[in-house]
């Protein structure tokens, strides 16, 4: 058995995605188990390359780890991952080399690189090909709504939320231009999508309830996604949907969209001046993106 650890969010799990493609090629004959938090499991089934979900949250198993011929360290640098994959006594670790935790032999971390790029490194280190642009999930279920203009005003960290009157102004002219404007978020972050959604002078209805297997499914089918550097921009590029993603503070050079032509990034750099905004803890590099600029994005598709 081989032994995947990638134990964090949506964008953490897509950008992991050729280096578990990796995985199943080279060892065809094995199974192949993913420690990862269960809420992920609709879009690890879209994977189609997995055999069992371990689950794991916060590097805290809820089960004890399986013994695995190989455990490989997709979730970071460590030490506390690869202590955690060290704890199972798999026959061979493949992890980036930390003296902390006493492993040699992987290759070295670097900080700036790509997120795909850097797992599709740690598997070839180990002698597994691995294709970058292997991105694609497996088309999930059908929507009841096709063709939407989906507008994500989330994201985990403050810092990556772009301002909700922001956002709101964006939703408001595309809907006036005849676009049909979702407003997604997760559960928590329900309330900002409401608050979007009633300052662009939308509907109750331009809110919905989405599961992550549905969410997952409206973004298949959308016309474009609006999203700040978070899960959903990667779901656009596992669909090859049309996206517009705002960057700040983290540069697309690190967890952007490969270089394709239905992909729009914006980004103004590594600014440190501060910006007006009525919501505090927002990049500075953020603030600097005008409605204006989101809008003349999304007219090119």
């Amino acid at each position: 058995m081989i032994l995947a650890l990638r134990a964090l969010g949506v964008g953490d799990l897509l950008t992991a995605v050729p280096a578990l493609r990796g995985l199943r090629g080279a060892f065809p004959e094995h199974r192949l188990t993913l420690a990862a938090p269960d809420w992920l499991t609709p879009l690890i089934e879209l994977i189609g390359d997995v055999d069992r979900i371990v689950p794991v949250a916060s590097l805290q198993p809820t089960t004890p780890l399986p013994a695995a011929e190989i455990a490989v360290n997709l979730h970071g640098s460590g030490p506390q991952s690869h202590r955690l994959l060290q704890a199972a006594q798999p026959a061979k670790l493949w992890a980036f080399a930390n003296v902390e935790a006493g492993h040699l032999d992987g290759p070295p971390w670097q900080a700036e690189e790509h997120e795909v790029r850097r797992w599709c490194r740690l598997v070839r280190h180990y002698g597994v090909a691995c294709d970058e642009a292997d991105l694609t999930l497996a088309a999930p279920g059908d929507t009841p709504v096709a063709g939407a203009t989906i507008i994500h005003p989330g994201a985990k960290s403050p810092s990556r939320r772009w301002p909700a009157d922001r956002y709101a102004a964006v939703a408001r002219r595309l809907s006036s231009a005849g676009h049909r404007v979702l407003i997604t978020g997760s559960a928590a972050e329900h309330d900002l999508a409401v608050r979007v959604a009633e300052r662009a002078g939308l509907s109750g209805a331009a809110v919905p309830g989405t599961s992550l297997g549905e969410l997952a499914a409206l973004v298949a089918r959308a016309r474009v996604v609006i999203s700040g550097d978070t899960g959903i921009a990667h779901l656009a590029t596992a669909y090859g949907t049309p996206s517009v993603v705002l960057f700040g503070p983290m540069s697309p050079e690190r967890w952007g969209p490969p270089a394709r032509p239905q992909h729009r990034t914006i980004w103004h750099g590594t600014r440190s001046e501060p910006g007006d905004s009525t919501e505090p803890g927002v990049h500075p590099a953020l603030l600097a993106v005008e409605p204006g600029e989101v809008l003349d994005a999304a007219a090119t598709f």
